[in-house]
Order: C-alpha cells, then sequence, then structure tokens
C-alpha cells in the first residue's frame, strides 16, 4: 500500500474521531469536567504517551532553530485550537460548532497562500467551496436557526478555534519535510502543555474522580487517547504526504461520518438530502486532492 494511499487512511480515521467527538465532548462537559481542566487532562494525558513513544521508541534530534517553529506549532496546534473549540462548545450547540469548522479549509488556503506554502488554484478553490456547500446543507438540515448570545460567544470562540488550527497546518508543514511525525507531535504537544497548564490547572483539580459515572469516564478516555493522542498522530502522519489544503479539507467529511455513526446508532435517519450532500462533499474533497497529485 502505497504512502499516499496511507495518508488518507489516516487523515480520513482522524476526522471520523472527530466526527464523532463532537456529542462525546459534550456529554463530558461542564456537568463532570470544566473546558479548561479537560484540556488539562487531555494535553498531558496525550503528550505522556506522545513521548513515552517518541523517546524509547523513534527519538531523533530537533535543530534549535526548530524549535522556535515547533513552540509556535504547540500555541496555534494545541493551547489555543483547544482552549478555543472547548470553551466555545461549551456555549455553543455541535451543529453550530461544526458549520463554522467548515471555514477552515477555506482559511488554510489563505494562509499558505499568503506564506506562500501553496499555491493558490481555482480547481483547488472549487473543490473547497463544493465541500463548504455541501458540509452546510448537511449540517443545517432540520435545525433550528434560533442563536442567543451565548451561543454567539461560543460561535465566535469556534471561529478563532478553526483560524487557530489552520495555521498550524501551515507552520508543520514544513517541519514533515526533516522530521518524523511522532518527533514533531511530541515537541507541539511539549510547547502547548506549557501554554495550558496556567489556565487548566485549578479546574482539573476540581474533578472528582470518584463519583464519575463509568460512561462519562470512558468518554473521557476516549477523549484523551482517541480524540487527542490517535487524532493528532493520525494528522500529522498525513500531513506528512499530503498538502495542508488536502488535510484540511477532510473536515468537510465529519458532519457526514457523525452522521453515519448516529444512524447506525438509530439516533437518526437517513435521507436524499443527507445523501446527496455527502457525495457534494466527497467530490470537493476529491478536486482538492487530485489538484495535489496533478502539480
Amino acid at each position: 500500500m502505497s504512502k499516499k494511499i496511507l495518508a488518507h487512511i489516516a487523515i480520513f480515521s482522524a476526522n471520523l474521531i472527530y466526527g464523532i467527538n463532537y456529542t462525546v465532548a459534550k456529554d463530558v462537559m461542564p456537568n463532570y469536567i470544566e473546558p479548561l481542566g479537560f484540556i488539562f487532562l487531555r494535553v498531558l494525558g496525550a503528550g505522556i504517551l506522545f513521548w513515552v513513544f517518541f523517546y524509547f521508541f523513534f527519538y531523533e534530534k530537533v535543530e534549535k532553530k526548530d524549535l522556535i517553529r515547533l513552540a509556535l506549532c504547540g500555541l496555534f496546534g494545541v493551547a489555543i485550537n483547544q482552549i478555543f473549540f472547548f470553551e466555545g462548545l461549551n456555549l455553543t450547540t455541535p451543529i453550530s460548532a461544526a458549520v463554522i469548522m467548515v471555514i477552515n479549509p477555506i482559511l488554510v488556503i489563505l494562509i499558505g497562500g499568503f506564506l506562500t506554502v501553496e499555491i493558490i488554484t481555482s480547481k483547488k478553490i472549487f473543490g473547497i467551496v463544493l465541500g463548504a456547500i455541501g458540509a452546510i446543507i448537511l449540517i443545517t438540515y432540520g435545525s433550528s436557526p434560533i442563536i442567543n448570545l451565548e451561543h454567539l460567544k461560543g460561535n465566535v470562540m469556534i471561529l478563532i478555534n478553526a483560524t487557530s488550527y489552520a495555521m498550524y497546518l501551515v507552520l508543520a508543514k514544513p517541519l514533515m519535510k526533516k522530521y518524523k511525525p511522532i518527533t514533531v507531535i511530541s515537541w507541539v504537544f511539549f510547547f502547548g502543555f506549557i501554554y495550558v497548564f496556567p489556565f487548566g490547572w485549578s479546574e482539573y483539580q476540581l474533578i472528582e474522580w470518584s463519583v464519575m459515572p463509568k460512561d462519562i469516564f470512558w468518554k473521557t478516555v476516549f477523549v484523551v487517547f482517541c480524540t487527542t493522542f490517535l487524532a493528532y498522530l493520525f494528522n500529522i502522519f498525513g500531513l506528512k504526504t499530503l498538502n495542508t489544503s488536502t488535510v484540511s479539507t477532510y473536515i468537510y467529511l465529519q458532519p457526514v461520518l457523525a452522521s453515519i455513526v448516529a444512524i447506525l446508532l438509530g439516533s437518526d435517519e437517513l435521507s436524499i438530502i443527507k445523501i446527496l450532500s455527502t457525495l457534494i462533499i466527497f467530490a470537493g474533497v476529491y478536486l482538492v486532492s487530485l489538484e495535489h497529485r496533478q502539480s
């Protein structure tokens, strides 16, 4: 199996996890774990796992000049990204958060073009817009348009989260040409934890593990191990082979995958609108990926 196919499988798997995470994380917060405490737990738990694998099995030295870029990746990819996502998700709805995250691939293209990391082409833009249309149709179909001030505040935070994650993808790409994926992500989480510590430590101490229901405990484990450790590892692995716009465009699959999971669990139903919007999304992802292969 080629590296490109493995990269696509990795990115697909990461977004499957993210698609499930919207609902899982919402069940845990804020009744059992406050947002900042949850972030502290995520970064600490996943960071330990990354460094165990990195130090004992894949260790390689990093040039001092690259530590600044790694520190910025930790700031945008872990600290700002997670703080604003969880704080925003705590105030808004999973549907609203998913809709706003649709802007992420567009931001990646704009930031990458501005920093001359990627060439902006008409085909790439068309693919991204097509995917965005499909995602918006799928997410907003049958949902309530009512938004209050609390939701608005949460939506703004999710927008900042999307912008921060786009910056992270663009900044991390050059590092993938020099180092192993596990090396990059281990250092990213090292710096990320430094940033997160002063914000999350107090809320982390408030977690009452002894009275936490078993299902909430295992959902917390899912968020730490799957949504943080595995998803970040899959993303950085895919980023080594694929360009940033292709990686970011996979975010359009999150509502599709979330709907599939909901249908399998019997909490949602299949409809013509969902099928058509899914096909539109896949067409958009294909166009962006095709552009990468031709360039």
